[in-house]
């Protein structure tokens, strides 16, 4: 059997991977048409590569459609329950950084920290008889990460597009967001919580544990993983 390889179907990730690859002898190409979401791989043998949108790739992973594949860790552990369980990251590749963070309003000039969160959470409740919002699409990460650090009284809304934006319109008074210069929180007048890192984010290889091998398959991943030093 061959096994399959997926990376990301466009933009800056796909061709810096397509880079991190070739620099290690082996050469990823697409199909000969744009559209097309498959392609070739050149120095080895047994693998062919799908490509998928990052946020795609976590799920073929655990689900076992694919065999390896490349997209952002903070992608990995949001949305694969158990995620070491179901992959297994054979590489950080050294692109794609971005910070997962929990940011405030400026003007918020008596909250740096998340004890100062937590007690605006409590002190918001009691003056206007809902929990304070948190506009994220990073549920899991967020929650998992404001329940270690314990602060309570808020509560997550769900944001699939402009995440900044969302002070500024009301429909949340905090925010939990990737970022990787800063300068877009810092245009919506939001300040990242000095203690609010909550995952520093890279793009990594991964093996799918759950994809099926047999002995075809097996020396193929060999390969790969010889070919990359891995």
């Amino acid at each position: 059997m061959t096994i399959k390889l997926g990376v990301p179907s466009k933009g800056r990730l796909q061709e810096k991977t397509f880079d991190w690859f070739r620099a290690r002898g082996i050469n990823l190409r697409r199909a000969g048409s744009t559209r097309e979401y498959a392609g070739a791989v050149e120095g080895v043998e047994g693998v062919d590569l799908v490509l998928l949108s990052a946020g795609e790739i976590p799920r073929e992973l655990a689900a076992g459609r694919i065999h390896l594949g490349v997209t952002g860790t903070d992608l990995v552990r949001e949305k694969i329950p158990l995620w070491q369980e179901k992959v297994e990251v054979l590489a950080q590749l050294g692109f794609g950084h971005a910070d997962l963070v929990i940011a405030v309003p400026q003007c918020w000039v008596d909250v740096d920290t998340l004890d100062d969160l937590d007690a605006v959470a409590a002190q918001f409740r009691a003056r206007h008889g809902f929990r304070l919002r948190i506009a994220t699409k990073y549920h899991n990460l967020t929650r998992e990460f404001l329940r270690a650090h314990g602060v309570a009284d808020y509560q997550l809304v769900d944001s699939q597009g402009a995440t900044e934006g969302t002070v500024k319109n009301l429909t949340a008074e905090a925010i939990a967001d990737i970022t990787s210069s800063g300068d877009t929180l810092r245009a919506n007048h939001l300040k990242i919580l000095s203690d609010g890192l909550i995952h520093a984010s890279q793009a990594a290889l991964l093996r799918s544990r759950t994809a099926p091998l047999d002995e075809g398959g097996r020396a193929a991943l060999q390969g790969v993983r010889a070919g990359l030093g891995l």
